[in-house]
């Protein structure tokens, strides 16, 4: 068991308990080589029964340890622990995108436009990697208060062109493209639609499609059509919001080809920012019309 005050590989100090997740402990510590302070992702020892969730610890630290980007949480070392793989990330001190868009719905447009200039160039640098991260979602972006993301989570990311054996889906079905839904290998475009969903989350403040099951949400990504934004938010540019819909489209081949391309729409949008109407403060002010 890990204690206040213990040293992993003679080089992390914990000075305390972050959070318990679903997979790992998280521990505050000092680097006393780098004399930084780092975040240690321990996996739950439970867990190690299941060959298939020391794999998936194992790959998230294999995948991001080869990454470099201001964008995407850094990862400083890894190793074990009494047993148990850990490593040690990026300190980041601040909430996820799913808690901004939860308790404050405070995003302006701008903020929406920033946020995903962010996040297509960070997800681009992994995709010239070679990687697909296969989980975008805003429960794995972290927002600072100086409104910089931070990608983490690369648990299930994958090598362009990997299909998974079995018949289960790999991802969070709200944000999965229909391809992967239907078991198709993992490429860019799978990506391109989930920051599609992301987009359109940030902007309206809901996701496209709901329903009383996961089979349900899944179906109506594959066949229904993607709702345009502005039915909720019909402040809403159209040069915006042909970005998401652009990224969200059913056919692969028809969405934005990269993330850079996606992001390069993003900025040539903004510079007609002053044109903007009805830019406010927030989700609730571009919806109900608050001044």
């Amino acid at each position: 068991m890990i204690k206040i005050g213990d040293r992993i590989d003679s080089r992390y100090r914990i000075v305390s308990r972050i959070a318990s997740g679903g997979m790992a402990d998280i521990y505050e510590a000092n680097d006393l080589v780098s004399r930084r302070i780092v975040s240690i992702k321990v996996m739950k020892e439970e867990l190690l029964k299941n060959p298939a969730n020391l794999a998936r610890f194992n790959n998230e630290t294999a995948a991001a340890a080869s990454l470099n980007h201001p964008n995407i949480v850094k990862v400083y070392g890894r190793g074990m622990v009494d047993g148990r793989p850990y490593m040690a990330n990026e300190y980041i001190k601040g909430q996820t995108l799913r808690d901004k868009l939860s308790f404050s719905l405070s995003l302006s447009l701008t903020d929406c436009c920033d946020v995903m200039l962010q996040l297509t160039s960070g997800i681009d640098y992994i995709h010239r990697h070679g990687i697909i991260h296969r989980d975008i979602k805003p429960d794995n972006l972290f927002y600072l208060s100086d409104g910089t993301i931070k990608i983490t989570d690369f648990g299930i990311a994958a090598p362009i062109g990997y299909s998974s054996s079995g018949d289960s889906i790999q991802g969070t079905i709200y944000y999965c493209a229909p391809e992967v839904l239907t078991g198709a290998p993992a490429s860019i475009a799978n990506d391109v639609y989930s920051m599609g969903v992301v987009f359109y989350e940030c902007l309206t403040g809901q996701l496209p499609f709901e329903g009383n099951s996961l089979e349900e949400v899944a179906l109506k990504q594959i066949k229904k059509r993607f709702p345009e934004p502005s039915k909720l938010v019909p402040s809403l540019p159209k040069s915006i919001e042909r970005i998401v819909i652009t990224a969200c489209r059913k056919r692969p081949e028809e969405r934005y080809l990269t993330s850079s391309s996606m992001h390069e729409a993003i900025l040539e949008a903004m510079k007609e920012k002053e044109s903007w109407k009805g830019e406010r403060k927030g989700l609730l002010s571009r919806i109900f019309g608050f001044k």
